[in-house]
């Protein structure tokens, strides 16, 4: 089994930062895709970024330039840079990590989420 824990979101003023971290943990053989999604109130939750394995990265168009994605692929963590907030970025954000288990069975695994409200 897999384990996924967010942290570090909170209350932050429009055009503040904000760090968030998920970390991975369990039996994994390899973690291929690890990402953030963001379910503000009223809406379907949505995709924010995802990194692979190799680094490359998707970002969705209204994040460009604002949020950047990271990973230590030898901690199974990613990190989410978030800049220049705006009101609009107000959501719980989810992190979701795809791979392989150590006994090969795929893992696609969600955490709780954590808030982030982006007011003044």
């Amino acid at each position: 089994q897999v384990q996924v824990v967010e942290s570090g979101g909170g209350l932050v003023q429009p055009g503040g930062s904000l760090r968030l971290s998920c970390a991975a943990s369990g039996r994994i053989f390899r973690m291929n895709v690890m990402g953030w999604y963001r379910q503000a109130p009223g809406k379907e939750r949505e995709l924010v970024v995802f990194i692979i394995s190799d680094g490359s990265t998707n970002y969705v168009d209204s994040v460009k330039g604002r949020f950047t994605i990271s990973r230590d692929n030898a901690k199974n963590t990613v990190y989410l840079q978030m800049n220049s907030r705006k009101p609009e970025d107000t959501a719980v954000y989810y992190c979701n990590v795809k791979g392989i288990h150590s006994i090969y069975s795929p893992i696609d695994t969600w955490g709780r989420g954590t808030q982030v409200t982006v007011s003044s």
